[in-house]
């Protein structure tokens, strides 16, 4: 089965209670472009993502708002940062790093927040991949092997394939390509 794929570069979720404090109480987000997944959004809004080593000053904020806040960041973007956070699925953020967050209205310390996202497929139970949430899986682009891929199955949900951008460098893969599941 073919599935495309999408390469993820560091981004942010917001709470509503860090929005207010990065942005301003109530701030209403600019939608730049829709995602892939329905009803996710990249905004035109970004914020500064920093720990004592390093600083990355343009970090896009996605939307919508959610229960937590939680940064998305890549293997070489967390040695840069000086951290070591963990490979987990979203939300999943007990002991993972903390990172200040800085917005044009406040500057926090957010403590539990940054993770490395784990390789995973979207799909939902139309999309009859063989497969169910939660399985991991082995996928094949050009010959290579890309293991260690987490299914997440949700109604709402595209077929697509979501990696970082480390990921996609080391098996030379762009976003719109199309893997095989194994």
């Amino acid at each position: 089965m073919k599935i495309k794929v999408g390469v993820s570069n560091r981004h942010i979720h917001l709470c509503k209670e860090d929005a207010d404090i990065l942005f301003g109480k109530d701030y209403q987000f600019e939608k730049r472009n829709d995602l892939t997944q329905t009803g996710e959004f990249a905004c035109n809004e970004v914020v500064k993502v920093s720990t004592d080593s390093y600083e990355f000053p343009f970090v896009r904020v996605l939307g919508p708002l959610r229960d937590y806040t939680q940064v998305e960041v890549s293997l070489s973007d967390s040695k840069l940062l000086g951290i070591n956070p963990p490979i987990r699925d979203s939300g999943d953020l007990m002991d993972s790093e903390s990172v200040y967050l800085e917005g044009p209205n406040g500057k926090i310390f957010k403590k539990n927040c940054c993770i490395r996202a784990n390789r995973h497929i979207h799909c939902n139970k139309l999309d009859n991949i063989g497969h169910n949430n939660n399985d991991i899986v082995t996928v094949m682009f050009n010959g290579k092997l890309i293991d260690e891929v987490h299914i997440k199955e949700k109604d709402s949900y595209v077929l697509e394939l979501h990696i970082d951008k480390d990921d996609a460098r080391e098996f030379e893969i762009e976003t719109g390509d199309y893997i095989d599941l194994e």
